[in-house]
């Protein structure tokens, strides 16, 4: 299981690009209101840059940013042991955004992001061999940081996905749809529709467009 304290499960960097894609397209099929999506993707976030993002409209949220120094993910949990506003003055928790790199400046500081709502920080650059953290001194507890939940579905296993959709939209989703998408698999209208009746290839197209999925 995914966390800030074992990543060995986190993909590599290829692969966490397709998934977040595949998790933003999915979304924008079974939701076609942007405000009311989980997940989504910017391709075009900035010059050489794509960002992912989840939100869940309680406050929690997380922010990946591919370039072309790496990767750098940030998250908030605002319910986690340590959450800024669990203590006074509120401060992010000591060791998580201490240690990110200089290269990863600009994204650390990226006012979109706000950083003062931040339990964990994960980052890799490109030739890095792991995905990496700060040195942290964990609080007792499960997932302190909300980082176990929050990052789950990173994986790329479609039953995580299912298991996902179906509580948060009531509805079920076949695991053949899903992985469908997961593989990069071209769209169709027919294979829209199964997802989702009110909705084509046309109503679809700026969604595509602005995720990068391959059309």
């Amino acid at each position: 299981m995914i966390s800030t304290r074992d990543l060995t499960v986190l993909p590599s960097i290829p692969r966490l690009n397709r998934i977040t894609k595949s998790l933003a397209l999915l979304d924008a099929i079974i939701t076609p209101e942007w405000d009311h999506r989980y997940y989504s993707f910017n391709s075009k976030w900035s010059a050489g840059q794509e960002m992912a993002s989840m939100r869940n409209g309680q406050g929690d949220a997380w922010f990946c940013v591919f370039s072309d120094v790496g990767v750098f993910l940030k998250g908030f949990d605002h319910e986690s042991q340590m959450s800024p506003w669990s203590t006074k003055p509120t401060n992010v928790w000591r060791g998580v955004l201490d240690e990110v790199p200089d290269k990863f400046d600009p994204f650390a500081t990226e006012p979109a992001f706000s950083m003062a709502d931040t339990t964990f920080c994960i980052w890799r650059g490109h030739d890095d061999d792991r995905w990496r953290t700060g040195h942290i001194e964990w609080p007792s507890g499960e997932d302190p940081d909300g980082s176990e939940w929050m990052l789950l579905i990173l994986d790329g296993d479609p039953q995580k996905y299912k298991s996902w959709a179906e509580t948060c939209y009531k509805r079920s989703v076949s695991p053949e749809l899903i992985n469908h998408v997961y593989e990069h698999h071209p769209l169709t209208d027919e294979f829209v529709l199964r997802l989702n009746p009110e909705r084509d290839l046309k109503t679809l197209a700026s969604d595509v467009e602005e995720i990068g999925y391959p059309a």
